[in-house]
């Protein structure tokens, strides 16, 4: 029991570190800009400039800042820009696509670090491109096909601006991080649950069960089973947590800039039990399209990790 209760506060502790000193930063000022961008009318015109580029693969204009937010700020930015579509009218079904799109592209806070030890960073911003439009189609087209899923608002193509008082530069950006503030307390509890059952896992020896089980897999398309760590770390413990891993094993030797860029489609993503959590908190209506999102993401993910697997 005494050992159950170490696990908790642990989960617990690590929790609340990510959420005060990574979380909370990006998500005050990230929803306190878009708020900013928004009252101004500035995100609607760019969404309806863009949209019918992107609408053919399922995602609203206003999908294009989460997709650019991925790619250049941070795993749980684009959670601001899903906030939005949660309440702006969007359909259930172009947030599903563009939940997928987020789950499949590669994190600016990965992404970056890893170059100084060879990750190509050109080309998984292409593969990241391709994967992403790929699971935001299969999810629009496929795995979010149901009607009901079209008429929550007004299916709004466009970003209808907001009806509300005039208010001045300061309290736009006060309201938006207030915002920002309440959605990272509501993915305290999702976080906490993903951490306590990773931690489990190590506790119980999982991990290194699912090491030995992976090994002779990843053998078959010429993995060496340096890479079973950062793979199982990775959809376990989240994308930090594996870049720490696969960092170490690249500065022992251990690991070649290779084998990195043949993983990389694979494991540079915010597809696992801790960016799935996070993301769902932007949203009841974004936390009930989940199942369809989760699906279309496993299809971009495979081809992304193909694509690596091919050139590398």
């Amino acid at each position: 029991m005494e050992q159950i209760i170490t696990l908790i506060l642990d989960s617990g502790r690590t929790a609340v570190d990510v959420v005060l000193y990574v979380l909370l930063p990006v998500m005050v000022v990230m929803l306190a800009l878009m708020k900013l961008l928004e009252s101004r009318g500035v995100l609607g015109w760019v969404s309806n400039k863009l949209s019918p580029v992107v609408r053919i693969f399922g995602v609203p204009g206003l999908g294009i800042f989460a997709m650019l937010q991925i790619m250049f700020v941070s795993f749980n930015a684009p959670v601001a820009t899903l906030a939005i579509m949660d309440r702006d009218g969007t359909s259930r079904r172009a947030i599903a696509a563009t939940l997928a799109v987020v789950l499949t592209m590669s994190q600016a806070n990965v992404v970056f670090p890893m170059a100084v030890v060879g990750l190509d960073v050109p080309f998984i911003m292409i593969t990241s491109l391709i994967g992403g439009l790929i699971a935001a189609a299969a999810t629009y087209y496929l795995f979010a096909r149901d009607p009901a899923l079209d008429d929550d608002y007004s299916h709004a193509e466009h970003l209808a601006p907001e009806r509300h008082e005039k208010k001045n530069i300061i309290q736009t950006l006060s309201d938006g991080g207030q915002e920002g503030v309440k959605i990272v307390i509501a993915s305290i509890p999702l976080l906490i649950l993903a951490l306590c059952f990773v931690n489990l896992l190590k506790v119980t020896g999982s991990i290194e069960l699912l090491t030995s089980i992976l090994a002779p897999v990843l053998a078959l398309v010429d993995l060496p089973e340096s890479t079973v760590l950062p793979i199982v770390t990775k959809f376990i413990a989240g994308g930090t947590a594996m870049m720490g891993v696969t960092i170490d094993l690249l500065n022992q030797g251990v690991m070649t800039a290779t084998d990195l860029n043949r993983v990389a489609g694979l494991i540079i993503n915010p597809f696992d039990v801790a960016g799935v959590a996070i993301l769902l908190a932007a949203g009841k209506r974004v936390s009930s399209i989940a199942k369809a999102a989760i699906l279309g993401a496993i299809v971009g993910t495979l081809v992304r990790a193909v694509l690596h697997l091919v050139m590398f």
